[in-house]
């Protein structure tokens, strides 16, 4: 309810407080006199258990069974709660936490009382197996579960014992029982204790229909039998019933292996978007039953929990997205919906300010819900027909009138409504809606000659390789794999297929390129039904899909590999947001953090996120939103959080590790270590440790094999990184880890010049931080010893021209990289520089890359200014080919020679001016 509601309309606090707005609550207090005083005495005490507990003793202290004592307890409960509830204006949390409190406090209590009595008769139920005793885990569902039950509510629960066996009695007065039947005695009698009816009414009204194979399967089951059971017959409606799941009572390590059968059952580990639909028809269902029941009963119209802008809208809301994303995200398996809500606020899945109307109605709706309980205690949840009680339950809600309340209710109803139609509105009906108006492929592919009746269809669309289009859209529908799919599966795939057509006849002169790439992705996702649910229910994911198909056969074949992001093209928020490195790097921990021990989990976790930052830098770049030095920046630095975390968690990994944290860095050489990386990069890194543990050789060996494995192992999420190791000390020959101490005389005594040229592009990535400062140093002090001009032009001269012979020029073709006035030769002729240089000018060992290099170069004179900055255009000009070259999946960059004659002739030019004539 909102603030204003409360205070704008209300009535005086007098009123508010009035026990005559609650039936039930003036009925109780009339039957005894003592009563008020009762209430008086627990006015400012917390309803705990220690309270529940003290006063359940004092009324078996007076002579009354357990049963009679739960019940008087109950009454007083309920009428404290209805008593502070009115006096407050409102206070839910309170409401819900103490039912729910209450009605756990209640099961446990009469459990252990009849297992002691039935143990008493039968002996202790053991297992078969463990040999263990056993115990009676009861299962909390629905609001109870979620820690969110009713004043009056009904509270759902479902029976499961450990494992089959018998109990072992220990003296022959006692009867034996299998587990099966102690634990359905057991269950009954918890029922009966609970619910039959008596003078001081019921503690609990009991359901057990959401147990397996419902009022038709036995009252108990066993964990084997659950597991059985979910795998083999649960269906959709009882993964969302699942969700609440919450076992109350039961030992801890028989409710921890329930929970881990129940696990997999609710939430999938890929984004399940076909449970949209699912709840879709399940929500129809319900309402279908309200407004026949309305229909029947006018006087039971405005149900506040199943009728439309209900209490059921906003729960399937919250739930939609934990069984979407549950199996990838544990903070939305939480049972609570308002704790969902608020982590939907935080996960930026929905906007603050609805979750915020969310809550506002939930609240609101759920007071009044109690309201309506309050009048007779009675499981109600629609507003009174006569006027009287109407108009009793709008002043308990804090207004006026009758007029008020409903006012109010509409405008909650209505938020909420629009929000559930915004999410679940039927995409396929509506997409059917419009092909009922324009031809569609449906019609085409129904025709006696579909080939010429597809074509008519995309000429109309302006397709203008239209029989070429229609050939592959033929022969893909017609194709055995699509065919052998289910029918629903193929119908969703067509119209997605119809929904995308116009969208490809506005790629212009990409069409048919674009529409091979979309029928090659389709192909791919089509057996995950999901995949197809998303696209379906989200039209802007589409949208995104072939834009990207059409920019990028790199981005393509990418999306192909990985569907699962898909995801990530819902949220333009999300897609377009500058990445937040710090945040990034906190979430991976948090992940990898989650499943300590899960290899397998965490390579996926490491894979999932990197693939998806990847396409949102991917989606930004195509945009246009960033060049190709900060594209590179970004890059580069995604792949050292990972390498990071990746190494640690790799370390947790050994078993006989000597220490909490590796002495252990990686240095990163190459594109990665000049910060321009690009998507497909593989990564040159080298191991250095610095630690005098007699078990560190092996050690630090084992965690440089195991973090390669981590980075290149194909899993279903893909791979991280291709590893080139290459340039450590002594290339194939060498160790795979070097102490720093022993690349320190390496680099210094051993290396090759070609060596120290690499060294110019090196820098600490990864790991021990002191490691790293260690190797700067190192790296700056060999960089910047003087150098004769002679020996090492020669030496570097004789490793270009090496290059050069091992990849000859095209005729016809300019290799960007490769050929001479290419991007080598401009590297090249920097790392000369900064060698012959850097004695004298040590600014030339700064890590700001090549463009910045040579105008610095420049600047300095060591080289001719113009030149310079011609050449720098020329490096600029050619990354951006390589790179737009690289998203069309172009395995080398290779473009006319006459398109670069004044860039390769710049760099020619530079080169000569450094090492002389070529005279190759």
């Amino acid at each position: 309810m909102t603030n204003s509601s409360l205070t704008s309309t209300s009535v005086t606090g007098s009123a508010a407080n009035d026990a005559s707005g609650s039936r039930f609550l003036a009925r109780w207090l009339a039957a005894d006199p003592a009563r008020a005083g009762q209430l008086a005495d627990l006015a400012g005490l917390s309803l705990s258990p220690s309270l529940f507990a003290r006063l359940l003793q004092k009324e078996i202290a007076a002579g009354l069974p357990l049963p009679r004592a739960m019940r008087r307890l109950r009454n007083l409960l309920l009428a404290t709660l209805i008593s502070r509830d009115l006096a407050s204006g409102g206070d839910l949390p309170q409401v819900v936490d103490t039912m729910t409190a209450f009605a756990e406090f209640a099961l446990q209590t009469h459990v252990a009382a009849l297992t002691a009595e039935l143990q008493a008769l039968h002996g202790v139920p053991t297992g078969e197996e463990s040999g263990l005793p056993q115990a009676l885990i009861v299962l909390g569902m629905g609001k109870l579960g979620g820690g969110e039950l009713n004043v009056s509510s009904d509270i759902d629960l479902i029976f499961v014992y450990p494992e089959d066996g018998e109990s072992q009695i220990a003296s022959p007065q006692q009867r034996s029982l299998s587990n099966h039947e102690f634990f359905i005695r057991l269950g009954r009698r918890l029922i009966g204790d609970l619910s039959e009816i008596t003078q001081d009414g019921f503690t609990f009204r009991v359901d057990m229909a959401l147990r397996p194979n419902g009022n038709a399967g036995p009252l108990v089951a066993s964990i084997n039998m659950v597991e059985e059971y979910l795998i083999v017959q649960g269906r959709e409606w009882e993964r969302y019933a699942w969700i609440k799941a919450r076992a109350v009572c039961g030992a801890p390590a028989d409710i921890e292996a329930l929970e881990r059968i129940v696990l997999p059952f609710v939430y999938r580990r890929y984004l399940d978007f076909g449970s949209i639909d699912a709840l879709r028809n399940m929500h129809a269902q319900i309402r279908a039953e309200v407004t026949r029941v309305e229909a029947l009963h006018p006087e039971r119209s405005n149900n506040v929990k199943l009728g439309r802008g209900g209490i059921r809208e906003i729960e399937f809301l919250a739930q939609v997205f934990q069984l979407i994303r549950g199996g990838r995200d544990a903070d939305l398996r939480a049972r609570p919906t308002r704790a969902i809500l608020r982590a939907l606020a935080d996960k930026q899945l929905l906007e603050p300010d609805v979750v915020d109307q969310l809550l506002d109605a939930y609240t609101f709706l759920r007071n009044l819900e109690h309201r309506l309980q309050y009048l007779d205690d009675a499981q109600t949840h629609t507003l009174p027909a006569g006027d009287t009680d109407r108009l009793t339950v709008a002043r308990m809600m804090g207004f006026a009138d009758t007029a008020g309340l409903l006012a109010e209710l509409a405008l909650q109803r209505q938020r909420v409504s629009s929000q559930f139609d915004a999410m679940f509105a039927d995409k396929e009906a509506q997409a059917d809606s419009k092909h009922a108006v324009h031809p569609d492929i449906h019609a085409a592919l129904a025709a006696v000659d579909p080939l010429d009746a597809i074509e008519e269809h995309l000429v109309t669309l302006g397709f203008s390789e239209a029989h070429e289009a229609a050939r592959r859209l033929l022969t893909t529908w017609q194709s055995a794999r699509l065919q052998a799919l289910p029918e629903n599966s193929r119908n969703r795939l067509l119209a997605l297929v119809n929904a995308a057509l116009p969208l490809l006849a506005d790629c212009g002169a990409t069409q048919l390129i674009t529409l091979h790439r979309l029928l090659d992705f389709m192909e791919t996702v089509a057996r995950r039904a999901a995949y197809l649910a998303l696209l379906t229910e989200y039209p802007r994911a589409l949208q995104r899909v072939i834009r990207m198909m059409s920019t990028s056969d790199w981005a393509a074949k990418y999306l192909t590999r990985h569907p699962i992001l898909l995801d990530e093209l819902l949220d333009d928020r999300t897609l377009r947001a500058a990445p937040d490195w710090p945040a990034f790097r906190l979430e991976l921990q948090r992940q990898l953090a989650a499943t300590p021990g899960d290899t397998e989990r965490q390579l996926d976790t490491l894979r999932e996120m990197h693939h998806a930052q990847t396409l949102r830098l991917l989606a930004q770049d195509i945009e246009g939103d960033l060049s190709v030095e900060r594209l590179a920046d970004h890059l580069s630095t995604l792949a050292d959080i990972l390498v990071d975390q990746t190494v640690q968690a790799v370390w947790n990994t050994l078993p006989q590790r000597h220490r909490a944290v590796p002495q252990f860095a990686v240095i990163a050489y190459g594109k990665l270590g000049g910060k321009e990386l690009g998507y497909s990069s593989d990564l040159d890194v080298i191991f250095l440790y610095d630690d005098d543990d007699p078990e560190a050789p092996a050690q630090y060996a084992k965690l440089a094999q195991r973090f390669i494995t981590w980075m290149t192992s194909h899993t279903p999420a893909g791979i991280l990184f291709d590893i080139d190791i290459a340039l450590r000390p002594d290339g194939a020959s060498g160790l795979l880890v070097s102490t720093i101490a022993a690349f320190e005389k390496y680099q210094l005594k051993s290396a090759w010049v070609w060596e120290h040229q690499a060294l110019t592009r090196a820098r600490f990535c990864a790991g021990d931080v002191d490691i790293g400062q260690r190797f700067e140093l190192l790296r700056l002090d060999v960089l910047r010893q003087p150098r004769d001009a002679g020996p090492l032009q020669q030496e570097v001269r004789s490793m270009r021209d090496k290059m050069n012979r091992a990849h000859p020029a095209r005729e016809r073709q300019f290799d960007l990289k490769q050929d001479r006035g290419g991007m080598i030769d401009i590297e090249f002729i920097v790392q000369y520089l900064i060698l012959l240089h850097a004695s004298a000018s040590p600014q030339l060992t700064d890590d700001i890359g090549n463009i910045a290099l040579l105008k610095l170069a420049g600047e300095l004179g060591l080289i001719d200014a113009a030149l310079a900055d011609a050449a720098a255009n020329a490096y600029r000009t050619y990354r951006k080919l390589q790179h737009h070259a690289r998203l069309q999946g172009e395995e080398q960059a290779l473009v006319a020679p006459e398109r670069l004659t004044a860039e390769a002739l710049a760099v020619r030019q530079l080169w000569t001016s450094v090492f002389g004539e070529d005279k190759t």
